[in-house]
This record gives structure tokens, sequence and C-alpha cells, in this order.
């Protein structure tokens, strides 16, 4: 899968956060991944929420889909609350 994002939206998660888009779209190939759809506002474009592990971490990645890449808009790392939903998910799936 190919990808792209903001390298300024990139470079301010790389800030805050200690890791840029680059290291999040690993996330992408975490056999446990969860996908599903970001349906929490109305947005001009369908947007997904992935939750995945890199290096261990749990991370939640807002994206969108344009053309065949996957557009990263947001990584952040998950909160206890979605560490349970997602432990819990990969258990009954």
């Amino acid at each position: 899968m190919e990808f792209e994002w903001d390298s300024a939206k990139s470079d301010r998660c790389y800030a805050e956060r200690g890791f840029d888009f680059a290291y999040a779209a690993r996330a992408f190939a975490d056999p446990q991944r969860d996908v599903f759809v970001d349906d929490r506002w109305e947005y001009s474009e369908t947007r997904f929420i992935l939750r995945g592990r890199v290096d261990g971490r749990l991370l939640v990645i807002v994206f969108t889909y344009r053309g065949m890449r996957a557009r990263i808009i947001s990584a952040r790392k998950a909160n206890t609350r979605e560490v349970a939903d997602h432990e819990r998910r990969s258990r009954n799936s």
C-alpha cells in the first residue's frame, strides 16, 4: 500500500508525540489491526480509523483514501480504553 500525508502535520505529530506519519504507517501491516469507518462527524470524504501496533505500541490513525493511496490525517498513541477494546476484539476474532 502507498501512503501520503501533509508533511507539516507529520512534523507536528513528531514534535508533540515523538513519532511521525512514516512510523505510524507501519501499523497498517499489523495482522491484528482494526479498521472501521469514522462516523463521529460529517466529513467531505469517508474517513477510517485504524488501530494497530508498531513496536508494541498501539496507535490510532485516522486516514482516507485518495485514489490508490491511504492519506494519513492524524496519528496518536491509543488511550487505555482503546487498548482494552482492541485487545478484546483481537481475542474474539
